[in-house]
């Protein structure tokens, strides 16, 4: 009985906490370049504001992370999956604007971490509604 429930701890893991990893790890590596843009398709930098690339990227963030609190924790902690999410995620956007100050031709701002919380809050929200329990 304990090795069916270590066997469905470690798939929960993997199924919902290793998305949100490699997710985190995707965006560390955009962050590092000093040149992130020769690394983004084209026609994502066409006449889109970075802010709303910011917030894409980290709602899409949140959206993970609300999976993960909601569905691979206890009760207690899935009750607040949407806050917990949407904090996680704009904590994260701190420590990327922080890792910013030290690339090579990469600038840190204010309004990249609001348009991460702002797009954190509306992934986590959407997809809260979108999949209502």
């Amino acid at each position: 009985m304990r090795d069916a429930a270590r066997r469905g701890v470690r798939v929960q893991v993997l199924w919902y906490w290793v998305p949100v990893a490699l997710y985190a790890c995707t965006i560390f590596y955009l962050s590092s370049q000093s040149h992130p843009e020769e690394q983004l398709p084209s026609f994502l930098l066409e006449d889109v504001s970075d802010k709303v690339l910011h917030a894409v990227e980290y709602g899409i963030l949140a959206l993970l992370c609300y999976r993960a609190f909601r569905w691979a924790t206890g009760p207690a902690v899935a009750r607040q999956a949407v806050v917990l999410a949407i904090v996680t995620a704009s904590v994260y956007g701190i420590t990327d604007e922080v890792h910013q100050l030290f690339v090579p031709f990469r600038e840190s701002s204010w309004q990249d971490w609001l348009a991460d919380t702002i797009g954190a809050t509306i992934g986590a929200i959407s997809w809260r509604f979108l999949r209502s329990e």
